[in-house]
């Protein structure tokens, strides 16, 4: 017969064996399947994101500079052309747009402004039209706009659109250019780049430098020309040392850059998903070994027929591989149903919403499948291969059943338990991190508020948009179910704010020091829960044609007033001085960890300029959701001020979740996950302990027969599960103390080798593995001799 002849043979006597089999079947696919898809969606995930190249023709030349987002266009303009080692260098920043179209509400665009060199540097060639060019970025240059691939389709789609105007942020801008499909930056929201008109004395800290090393340099070996760059800043700049240039220079890759943050978390995942998917192989391998064991004697009597092991192998692989292809399938489903919830629970940003399984997630699919049952195979290979088959022939009229194997699914088990405690250990360690982090005081109140990010009609005078921030906070106040309304340029725990340098007046030791800078309407510090210490907070009587007043917080009364009461004091700043008449509590600015920072808070009404960014803030009243009143705010704003686009609408709640970080997303992924990886354990244990039960039935009916206590058969089942497990918990905690290394990133106020996580995953896998062992141990415990020995 030839050797396809004998595959085809194979494959039906294979596919007969498994038909005959539906439980062994269902449950090995099953089985496997759930380690298949999850590995799969979560490697689709991980692969956009960390493997795939990104879509700018020069990855591998383009990086980041340091201080990212705190370069002004004043730097910019004084080095450009001048970077050594580098043949261009651009500056972009986030700036979102407004469109509107007809008398509908506002549509917020996000958005980039940079520079004339950013495509040059990223090295992308629009599809239609063109991209940036030198004079675009000058003032008083004709506005113009590029748009996204996807933009373009949802305006028609149409390479007309080229060269016609858009009216964006109450100006017209000709669109010069369409981005072509695939096309991102800084992250896939973005759908629209305009370019900033560069000013000499523009010195606002809010953007961000990438360059295109120069032809023979290594965008990782760029300490010289880095240097070389830093001196050339100094020579010009004399900055505060907060803003300093000169600290920790260097060149980040343009990968790391964009999506370093989000590896740690996607790396972790995906481990965890290849540690489910070798469980799930052990108990498939355990599965296999169990049915090689029982057909010990059918192998005999065909060996000694003239079968060879070579062929016997070969139907082991077919039956695997069949396997495989149903797990394929079975896997698929899982991956491409759970593929978006998967993304949504990983800590992703943007990239959420664009994430979308397509052909590779099947490809994966299978690949992964036909690969775990190539590993799956070799256990019961091995069996077949070490052991001799003729004992079990000549056995085969005693109905005895051979104790081979028992050494295999016990190391099948002791890798499954090693594995499900190191899952276990992961999430423990990651769940004393969340613990300790919402355990920390943030300074504000995070129940009963809600939150909406405004975006302003660009270009209008400082008195119109006081005027539109009051008539939005008054009509929001008057919502049903809302307290109070206050808008302020910047929210603690989320963002950063200005930090502007701070004189005190008759003080000649305050030299180029800054703080934190929040402009204020009325309420806000009451909505947000600042406890009051001294003097008073922000009101209605604190206008553009009185005094001007500031509220300080403790860390800067600590700072600069150490030894003098603080109201009454005046501090400066480019707009001249103000009076202190109040001091509130400290409050988690910038981050949840860290310590508390020196922060100003002034009114809005008093500043001589009103920034475009502003969030809305409703305390709602005891027993409303704040998160329920967010829909009938939106609509209140757009009817109110249809120019104001809402960028978003969350709650404090939610802002104190983010600021937690991806630890609390990542914890809850792992702990799923550690749960699936308990349940496999179990059916693992469960069929290890049921095959050593089985394989010595005979034995405990012999021994009960001579009067062998029961009790003592079930310690014995007992014990042998618990040495296993034991065995397992060990190397698994060994195992984790690399893991805690490895997740070092995301822990807080956890060390990586945590004695009390390890124990918490210990004991958690040690009751489920007395658990599992239970029911063999009862059933041996239950062997009646008579019946076993007239079997035999």
């Amino acid at each position: 017969m030839s050797i396809l002849g004998n595959w085809l043979t194979d494959v039906r006597y294979a596919a007969r064996r498994l038909r005959a089999r539906p439980g062994y079947t269902l449950l090995a696919a099953l089985t496997l399947a759930l380690g298949v898809g999850g590995t799969a969606a979560v490697y689709g995930i991980a692969r956009g994101l960390l493997f795939d190249p990104l879509p700018y023709a020069h990855e591998r030349e383009v990086g980041a500079f340091w201080k990212k987002t705190d370069w002004t266009e004043e730097e910019f303009l004084h080095v450009r052309g001048r970077v050594p080692g580098f043949r261009a260098v651009a500056l972009y920043r986030m700036r979102d747009v407004i469109m509107r179209e007809g008398d509908g509400p506002a549509r917020l665009l996000p958005g980039v402004s940079g520079s004339a060199e950013l495509f040059d540097v990223l090295g992308v060639t629009p599809a239609h039209g063109r991209g940036f060019r030198a004079g675009d970025d000058v003032e008083g240059a004709d506005p113009i706009a590029v748009l996204s691939y996807g933009l373009w389709q949802e305006l028609g789609g149409h390479p007309s659109i080229v060269g016609t105007r858009m009216t964006l942020d109450g100006r017209p801008r000709t669109i010069v250019g369409v981005m072509p499909r695939g096309f991102w930056f800084p992250d896939p929201s973005v759908r629209i780049w305009t370019p900033e008109g560069l000013s000499p004395e523009g010195r606002s800290y809010n953007s961000t430098l990438v360059g295109r090393v120069a032809a023979g340099n290594d965008v990782h070996e760029m300490a010289a020309p880095i240097a070389a760059l830093v001196a050339l800043l100094d020579e010009r700049f004399d900055h505060p040392a907060q803003w300093s240039k000169t600290r920790d220079p260097r060149i980040t890759t343009i990968r790391d850059d964009i999506i370093g943050g989000m590896r740690p978390a996607v790396l972790a995942t995906l481990g965890a998903m290849a540690f489910i998917l070798l469980i799930a192989c052990a108990n498939v391998a355990a599965l296999m070994l169990g049915q090689v064991n029982e057909r010990s004697a059918e192998l005999a009597v065909r060996l000694a027929l003239g079968a060879n092991r070579p062929r016997l192998t070969q139907q082991l692989v077919v039956e695997a591989m069949l396997i495989a292809v149903a797990a394929g399938m079975l896997g698929t489903a899982l991956a491409w149903g759970g593929f978006r919830v998967l993304a949504r629970a990983l800590p992703l940003g943007a990239w959420t919403d664009v994430t979308a399984p397509d052909w590779t997630v099947f490809a994966s699919a299978m690949a992964i499948a036909i690969m775990a049952a190539l590993l799956v195979v070799l256990v019961p290979t091995v069996s077949l291969w070490r052991g001799d088959l003729g004992p079990a022939l000549r056995s085969a009229r005693t109905g005895r059943l051979e104790g081979r194997g028992g050494r295999l699914e016990s190391g099948l088990v002791i890798g499954e338990v090693a594995l499900a405690v190191l899952i276990a250990s992961g999430a423990a360690l990651l769940a004393r991190s969340v613990v300790n982090l919402y355990a920390l005081e943030p300074g504000v109140r995070t129940e009963g508020v809600g939150v909406l990010d405004l975006s302003l009609e660009r270009g209008r005078s400082r008195d119109r948009q006081r005027e539109t921030i009051d008539r939005l906070t008054a009509a929001i106040a008057d919502v049903p179910g809302v307290r109070a309304a206050a808008v302020a340029q910047k929210l603690p725990l989320r963002d950063g704010g200005y930090g502007l340098p701070i004189t005190i007046e008759g003080r000649a030791d305050v030299v180029g020091m800054t703080t934190e800078y929040r402009m204020v309407t009325p309420g806000y510090l009451e909505i947000m829960g600042f406890a009051l210490r001294d003097g008073r907070t922000i009101t209605q009587a604190d206008r553009s044609d009185t005094e001007r007043v500031v509220v300080i917080n403790e860390a800067l009364a600590r700072k600069h007033f150490p030894n003098i009461n603080p109201i009454g004091q005046r501090v400066g700043d480019e707009g001249g001085f103000a009076r202190v008449v109040g001091v509130v509590a400290d409050a988690r600015e910038r981050q949840l960890t860290g310590d508390a920072v020196p922060v100003r808070y002034v009114p809005t009404a008093q500043m001589p300029w009103v920034d475009e960014v502003q969030s809305l803030v409703l305390h709602a009243v005891p027993g409303a959701d704040p998160a329920a009143l967010l829909d009938v705010a939106r609509r209140t704003v757009e009817r109110v001020a249809p120019g104001v686009a809402v960028r978003a609408t969350t709650t404090m709640s939610r802002v104190l979740d983010v600021a937690v970080g991806p630890v609390r997303q990542v914890m809850t992924l792992l702990s799923l996950l550690t749960g699936l990886a308990l349940t496999l354990g179990a059916v693992g244990i469960y069929g290890v302990i049921a095959h050593f039960a089985a394989r010595r039935r005979r034995e405990f009916a012999i021994r009960i027969a001579i009067g062998l206590p029961s009790s003592r058969a079930v310690r014995r089942v007992v014990g042998h599960a618990t040495l296993l497990v034991a065995i397992g918990i060990g190397l698994g905690v060994l195992a984790a103390i690399g893991l805690g290394r490895l997740l070092q990133s995301l822990l807080y106020g956890v060390p990586a080798i945590d004695p009390l996580a390890f124990a918490a995953a210990g004991a958690a896998l040690l009751g489920v593995g007395l658990l599992a062992a239970l029911v063999p141990a009862w059933r041996a415990g239950r062997t009646d001799p008579a019946i076993v020995l007239r079997e035999q």
